[in-house]
């Protein structure tokens, strides 16, 4: 499966700083400090219904820590899935009478289309639930044959018993746990399990759902946890910088994956550092398809509005906090981008170097875009008021905020 094109990401003078950033496992700060390579997992869509600002929100913030690692003069290997087969999905199509295939190539292809318009920077590998299977099926059977998983009534399961460490990506009680299993995804109530929060690894064949061969597992699909597990594994390997989502991933699937990952290799951890962004909100409840209550990234760019400044309207929310999506904030971002482009239109104006640096802080603090903004929304002021004869600033401000914010000005 192939990706979107990448943006160019012009070169800062100087260099940035290391990344400090709030860590779910630990639920305090970690300073990021890679090798040459920094490794990042971001899980991606389940393509029934793509892109929404929840969807928007989040990949931008995991843009960021990229272009932060950018600045510091390292590569990022970056990898991403698509959920190309699971049950919302597949219920999707029955709704509409698509076919599932088409459906998930369609919106796969919009999301791509979505991701370009925001210059959000594209992972060195995109890979599909479907294309990953023949990575997938041995990793079950080794957990089946190891003892950290077994058999009910042709499933597999995971036990979560088999990880010492479980538990310790989200740190919740086992109430807690069980309660969200049942609300994403999960069968915590299903007779003949060992524990009931053990996930699914491997689904056998049900009438009229897609199937695959699964050597000794028999016609089946793989569990949501375990696919990205083998993506990961396969591209990054264990011990990998950065596993980013949605809050709403960090239990059960980040859990349950981190859990999958460290029973097989018997390493730990998974990922040095667990990060998640903040739910997008619309008239008052978090945006999800079941809800119905989307604001699709298509939609705005249809209506007229400048990708650059969808980005700014993300951008002015800092990627931990849940947030609410209205219509004044996106004209307060067309307004600062407009102000912003005036701002460096001139030929000349005040000096930009400390206006780097401070953005370059702002994000180095765990992603502080909206003090990013505001360095800029200052610099822009004084350009405004004042004016300044440094004939460079103006397209230092610009590079800036494209290197660093993806904003095109």
């Amino acid at each position: 499966m192939h990706a979107w094109p990448a943006s160019e990401v012009p070169a800062l003078p100087g260099q940035g700083r290391d990344l400090r950033i709030h860590d779910t496992a630990t639920g305090g700060r970690v300073t990021l400090a890679p090798g040459p390579v920094a490794r990042i997992y971001v899980c991606g869509i389940t393509p029934y219904d793509a892109t929404h600002m929840g969807h928007a929100a989040t990949y931008n913030a995991f843009d960021l820590v990229q272009r932060v690692w950018l600045d510091t003069k390292r590569q990022v290997h970056y990898v991403q899935n698509v959920t190309d087969v699971d049950d919302p999905l597949l219920e999707r199509a029955v709704a509409t009478g698509d076919d599932w295939t088409a459906l998930a190539e369609r919106e796969t292809a919009l999301f791509r289309e979505d991701m370009t318009a925001l210059r959000m920077l594209p992972p060195q590998h995109y890979i599909g639930a479907v294309e990953a299977i023949p990575g997938i099926v041995p990793l079950v059977e080794r957990l089946r044959d190891s003892g950290a998983a077994y058999e009910l009534e042709g499933d597999i399961y995971f036990s979560v018993e088999s990880d010492p460490h479980f538990g310790g990506v989200s740190n919740l009680d086992a109430e807690a746990m069980r309660l969200l299993s049942a609300e994403r995804g999960g069968d915590p109530e299903r007779p003949g399990k060992k524990n009931p929060l053990d996930p699914m690894l491997w689904m056998a064949a049900r009438d009229g759902e897609p199937s695959w061969d699964g050597g000794s597992l028999g016609q089946g699909r793989p569990g949501w946890h375990i696919e990205c597990v083998a993506i990961a594994l396969d591209h990054l390997g264990m011990g990998f910088d950065v596993q980013g989502g949605g809050s709403d991933l960090a239990f059960p699937h980040h859990e349950m994956g981190a859990s999958h990952a460290q029973a097989l290799t018997g390493e730990h951890p998974f990922a040095k550092a667990y990060v998640h962004a903040g739910m997008v909100a619309l008239h008052g409840e978090k945006m999800s398809k079941s809800k119905g209550n989307l604001v699709f990234v298509s939609k705005v760019r249809r209506d007229g509005t400048d990708p650059a400044a969808i980005r700014l309207a993300l951008l002015a929310h800092h990627y931990r906090a849940d947030w609410e999506w209205t219509d004044q904030v996106l004209q307060d971002a067309v307004d600062r981008l407009a102000r912003w482009r005036a701002a460096v239109s001139r030929p000349d104006g005040p000096s930009a170097d400390a206006l780097v640096e401070e953005v370059r802080e702002a994000l180095a603090d765990d992603l502080d875009s909206p003090a990013a903004l505001a360095a800029v929304d200052r610099w822009a002021e004084r350009q405004q008021a004042e004016g300044g004869t440094d004939e460079g600033a103006p397209g230092l401000v610009s590079r800036t905020v494209d290197a660093l914010l993806g904003v095109a000005l």
